[in-house]
């Protein structure tokens, strides 16, 4: 795992633009305020193109490879074509299955299941639907939270509604592949439930 997903603080910045089809990100460490991770959809097709401009985005495929600045892959987040619920896989920066998510049925806010590669629960994504706020939980830990909110260093830097902060919980080791899986479904929560 990139020593970069040590962090327990991240603070993702989504690429806007008018004519925009692809999912870009880019992520900082809000401390230095150094971007450490670059999200981008290097293969996104033609009709995906065109159909992300329609009411039909939110089933299109996506390809998202997370990678250092230098280009070093991470890993990415992939999803076929989505009818009703979507399945998206996460691989690692060799292209090995670590995980999944699993989209509940009828969840307010957006809920999904965080999988590791033996298809087994590692934690579950709850969201609000009155806000962007969103919890990585099992039984009653709670591993991670995202919101919109932040009022930590830098804060003018990050005033848009277009970015939001990752933080993971210090007791998460950092070795451990639910980092590696939060922040992959990070990407997934705007393009899954959001959209």
């Amino acid at each position: 795992m990139h020593a970069a997903l040590s962090n327990n603080l991240f603070f993702i910045k989504e690429h806007v633009g008018i004519f925009k089809a692809a999912n870009n990100y880019d992520i900082f460490d809000p401390h230095s305020q150094q971007k450490i991770l670059e999200c981008r959809e290097p293969n996104l097709g033609f009709f995906s193109k065109l159909l992300r401009f329609t009411d039909y985005k939110r089933f299109t495929p996506f390809d998202v490879v997370v990678s250092t600045p230098e280009g070093q892959k991470v890993l990415s987040v992939k999803r076929g074509v989505s009818i009703f619920l979507s399945k998206v896989q996460v691989l690692d920066g060799n292209d090995r299955v670590v995980g999944s998510f699993k989209q509940k049925l009828f969840s307010i806010g957006g809920k999904f299941d965080v999988l590791d590669a033996q298809e087994r629960i590692a934690c579950t994504l709850r969201g609000k639907w009155t806000s962007w706020d969103f919890r990585f939980v099992q039984d009653s830990t709670e591993f991670a939270a995202v919101s919109k909110k932040w009022a930590g260093l830098g804060k003018e830097l990050f005033t848009t509604a277009d970015n939001y902060m990752l933080s993971i919980d210090p007791g998460v080791p950092a070795n451990d592949a639910r980092r590696l899986l939060i922040v992959a479904a990070v990407m997934c929560i705007d393009m899954v439930l959001k959209e």
